[in-house]
């Protein structure tokens, strides 16, 4: 009995090891439908969170190719696509942001990681500079606490929310003004998107008016239990409640992207990236 059971934890046991590196280094596309009487015609919007630099083959190449074939009419990036270590090579990230964002409509809000290294300059040098000078030697720029509108129904806001609502083993309350005095207030009469990388906030989210908010930074929780939820978060917090997926509050919604790289636990098990694609439809299609 005993030989038994060493044998078939030594299978359980490499069958975790065979899933983790399968699922560490490929992706999916997962697609979401969203409905609101605030559009007239139906909007493909891609969305791209937590790359951390990830590499999918040479040059990103079949994802980048993968994200331009969905011909978005959006392209939305959630943030960390970049991670903020001293000296980061950020050329893979940089690379994937400037060919998804060029020629098309887009908005890069900052994730914590580019907050990061914008802020605390005395720890990560000019790493943000030279980022973001590169970025816009390709054509492409982080919007910071402000919004652009698109298709003249559709508003985009991109929120930076300081670093203490980043802070691990504990959640800091969000004052109900907070998101208001950094960004401003929604327009009632326009499809509200509200870029925010903590999806631990939804509430202030809904009681600020967004109509979709898009969400990432817990990477799926990391390693998750199918068909269930994510174990951890990078707070490290186990079981969050918004580890990836669609959720609801009376008639707004929240994506979270699971991302589509790692970071701090460089592993991902029954948890693949993922590219998400979300389809802005009336209400009445």
């Amino acid at each position: 009995m005993k030989t038994v059971l060493i044998v078939l934890l030594i299978i359980f046991i490499l069958f975790c090891i065979v899933v983790i590196v399968l699922d560490s280094n490929r992706y999916v596309i997962r697609e979401y439908t969203v409905k609101t009487d605030k559009v007239s015609l139906s909007r493909t919007i891609v969305f791209l969170s937590d790359l951390h630099n990830k590499k999918y083959g040479k040059n990103n190449e079949k994802l980048i190719a993968d994200v331009r074939g969905l011909k978005p009419d959006l392209v939305l990036v959630g943030g960390d696509m970049m991670t903020a270590y001293p000296g980061e090579d950020y050329s893979s990230g940089l690379h994937f942001v400037s060919e998804v964002c060029k020629d098309r409509p887009y908005v890069y809000a900052e994730g914590n990681h580019e907050y990061r290294a914008r802020i605390y300059t005395e720890d990560y040098n000019d790493l943000s500079d030279r980022y973001n000078n590169d970025l816009a030697k390709n054509g492409v720029k982080i919007t910071i606490n402000d919004h652009e509108d698109f298709f003249s129904e559709i508003r985009v806001f991109s929120f930076s929310m300081a670093h203490e609502y980043y802070r691990r083993f504990r959640l800091k309350p969000m004052p109900d003004d907070y998101i208001a005095s950094e960004i401003g207030n929604p327009d009632d009469g326009k499809f509200n998107i509200l870029l925010a990388h903590n999806p631990d906030y939804f509430e202030n989210y809904v009681k600020w008016g967004a109509d979709l908010t898009l969400s990432g930074h817990v990477h799926g929780g990391v390693v998750r239990i199918p068909f269930w939820i994510g174990v951890i978060s990078p707070m490290c917090t186990l079981f969050p409640k918004y580890s990836g997926g669609k959720y609801k509050k009376k008639d707004k919604t929240m994506i979270v992207s699971r991302g589509m790289g790692m970071h701090t636990i460089p592993l991902r098990m029954f948890n693949p990236a993922e590219i998400v694609v979300i389809r802005v439809c009336p209400t009445d299609k």
